[in-house]
Order: structure tokens, then sequence, then C-alpha cells
């Protein structure tokens, strides 16, 4: 049947709790501790944990969930990461999730915001550059793993490839969403005669009362908010407003945030320039998503509130959109990935997302971490790691770390 399927949001709720947030907390802190080389090598680390190891959800929900991140704002690594922990444990799962892959790497830069002068020689050494070496080998086994599940035909891997090219022309977010929509075009085109995939359910305790009340509520606070703060004068007040308008606007994860907030908090004196450069290279040198450098700048914030309460105030301002984007959408998305035309738009969209991340591990994952043939070794035995020997990404994330400070001592090749 061509139709929506009823799938009442009670009957997802009841099948939703299959695990519990003490879990899915660990499950994301080992995430956080060890997730190095931004939002597509953390989907690459996602892939791994949840899909081959431990399960949780199949590859096909796994990669309409990517797909579906990729179409809203705000950081994607996160928003599958709160789905995820959404679906296992319902919403204190998604809390739980977002609470272990985020807060290693904010209690990091907070701490980095307190003594800058301490922490600033170290950022250059040879193991920080080793934890690049692991993004591209966890990133290549990623692009292997998915193009296997949803590119495994002519059609898909060429769809794949020239959204490779795409995305590598046009290195914005509108590369992103341009080859993204392309593939749900050509998708359309060739496989609205496949047969109907399965894909099972996520499942979730979100109803649609809850879920058009997110959405409602995300867009009040993004056009309330500014209104408020012109009529309340109050700096926190516009230091929320300023990160939970900079998430909710910005496509294409940390690396394009950072510009608009440096427009932001440097000209009117907040942040000095220095000190913004600072933290932006120490957000570089911590796992997990590149976003928690609001924590940073919260903390080094001038006038008050700074120090840890503010580092808590941006940081809260800067995800609050990252769970409303996730819970107002997924019930309707979940829906919507049943009809025929869906599953046909699906397929090439899924496709896209592959070439995005085949893109992504050329640039900026490859040429940030392979820069001479010691790198490249390193690489290569990271990959065999990971890829025949199964090691658990952790383990080659620290193995990188102390063979890129050994590489440190010999001669560049």
């Amino acid at each position: 049947m061509d139709g929506m399927p009823e799938v009442s949001g009670e009957a997802v709720a009841a099948a939703a709790p299959r695990g519990n947030a003490v879990e899915v907390l660990l499950a994301f802190i080992r995430l956080g501790l060890t997730s190095f080389g931004g939002p597509i090598a953390h989907l690459g680390y996602f892939h791994d944990e949840f899909v081959v190891r431990r399960k949780w959800l199949d590859a096909k929900t796994y990669a309409d969930l990517v797909a579906l991140s990729q179409f809203l704002p705000g950081p994607a690594s996160s928003k599958v990461g709160i789905a995820i922990g959404l679906s296992r444990a319902g919403y204190v799962g998604s809390l739980a999730a977002w609470t272990g892959f985020t807060l290693p790497s904010a209690i990091a830069l907070v701490l980095f915001g307190y003594g800058v002068t301490l922490f600033g020689d170290t950022l250059g050494t040879g193991w920080l550059h080793g934890l690049k070496v692991a993004a591209v080998a966890v990133v290549a086994n990623a692009v292997l793993a998915m193009m296997r599940t949803l590119a495994p035909d002519r059609e898909r891997a060429t769809l794949a490839v020239v959204a490779a090219i795409l995305v590598s022309a046009l290195p914005t977010s509108f590369g992103q969403i341009g080859a993204i929509l392309i593939g749900a075009a050509v998708g359309l085109v060739l496989f609205r005669n496949a047969p109907i995939g399965d894909h099972p359910d996520l499942p979730h305790p979100v109803n649609h009362t809850v879920a058009i009340g997110a959405i409602v509520v995300f867009f009040a606070i993004l056009f309330g908010l500014p209104l408020l703060t012109a009529a309340v004068p109050s700096h926190a007040l516009q230091l929320f407003d300023v990160f939970y308008r900079a998430c909710s606007l910005v496509f294409g994860g940390g690396h394009v945030v950072l510009p608009l907030l440096q427009a932001s908090v440097v000209p009117p004196g907040w942040v000095s320039n220095d000190a913004f450069l600072a933290g932006y290279g120490a957000a570089q040198a911590v796992p997990g998503p590149l976003f928690t450098f609001s924590a940073y700048l919260g903390t080094v914030m001038h006038p008050a509130p700074n120090g840890w309460q503010g580092a808590i105030l941006c940081l809260v301002a800067m995800f609050l959109p990252a769970f409303l984007l996730v819970i107002g959408p997924l019930p309707f998305w979940n829906a919507l990935r049943h009809r025929v035309e869906a599953q046909a738009a699906l397929r090439g969209v899924n496709a896209a997302v592959v070439g995005i991340l085949l893109a992504a591990l050329y640039r900026p994952v490859w040429t940030s971490g392979i820069t001479n043939a010691n790198d490249f070794a390193l690489g290569v035995v990271a990959f065999l790691l990971l890829f025949m020997w199964k090691t658990p990404p952790w383990l080659v994330v620290v193995i990188c770390a102390i063979g890129g400070a050994a590489l440190g001592w010999l001669p560049v090749l």
C-alpha cells in the first residue's frame, strides 16, 4: 500500500525501552573520551559502536538517522547520538547520550579556559597528530562498511562518487545539502519501482503532541528571545540568544559555527580575539563535539556570568536546539520512511551520505592527518587493526596517540 501506515505514538512508545540510561551513559562516555576527528569521524565511531559491535541499530536505520541529521541545522553527530539514546532508553536515555558524549570535552575546555597558558604548550605535540591519523582509519573503515550496505550496486555507487565530487568542489553546508537533494531526486527517478525495503521503525517514546510541542518551542525561542533581550537588558539572556541562534541556523558542523561565534562575541569585547583563537586551537585537541567550544567561551567571557556558570549557560543554549530538532521531527520521519516515494528517495539520499563521508575522508580528515610517509604507515596499521583485527576504535585511538608521539622522535620520511 502506498499510503502512510498508521503508527501511533503510543504503540511506538510501548516498544521503546530496550535498554537503560546507565548503559547508554557508559557507552557514550567512552565515545566522548575517544571520538577525535570531527563530526564525520564521530559518525564512523557511532557506526562501529552501535551498528557493528552493540547492534542497537541496523545499518539502514542508522543511515536514515544520519540523513535526517544532515537535513537539520546544528551538531550532526550530537543529534544522531541523542536519537540513539532516545531509542534505547527514552528521554532519560537521550540526556544520558548527550551527557556522556559532551561532558568530557566540555570539562576539558572549561579547565583550559581557567589555564590557557598552562595548557598552551601541549597543543602541537605528536600525540595530537596521532589522533588525527586515527580519525583517517576510522572514517575509511566507516566508508567501506557503509558503501557495502548503502551503495552496493553500480547506480548508487556512482551516485556516491558524484556526491563526493560535488561536496569536494563546494566544501560548505550548501554542498552537503545540494548532494543530499540531488541524491533524493535521483533516487525518486531510479528506484521508484524497486522492491520496498525493510526499514524497521526506530523505537522512541515521542508522540505527535510532544513532537509538535518541541517544534513550537524551537521556533518560539528562536524568534522570541531576540525580542525579550531587546526588552530586558540582561547579559545572560544575550548570551543565551547568541548561542541558541548559532546552533539553530548553522548547517555543516562545528567548523562552520566557529566563525559565526567569533563575529558574535569578539566585536562586543566579551572575548578577546587572542583568547578566542587559543580556545579554537584547544577545541581541535579534544574528543567529542566541537560545539563544546561554547563551554570555553562561557568560561572566559566578560562580563559575568562567566567561569563554570557561564560555561553551563552557553553549553545548554548551544545544544538545546539539537534536542528539540530530534524530538520534533522524529515521529513524522519514522512514518514518512515507509512511503514508496520516501524509500526511493532515501536510497538516493543514503548513497549521497556515503559520498559525503567519502569526501570528508579526503578533506579535512586525510589532508590534516596524513602529511608524510610516517603518517601513512601509522594510518595503514590503524586501518588494519580496525578492518581485519576488529580492534575496538578506542584502543586504536590510544595506539595512534602513542604512535604519533613516537613518530615525533623519528626523521620524517
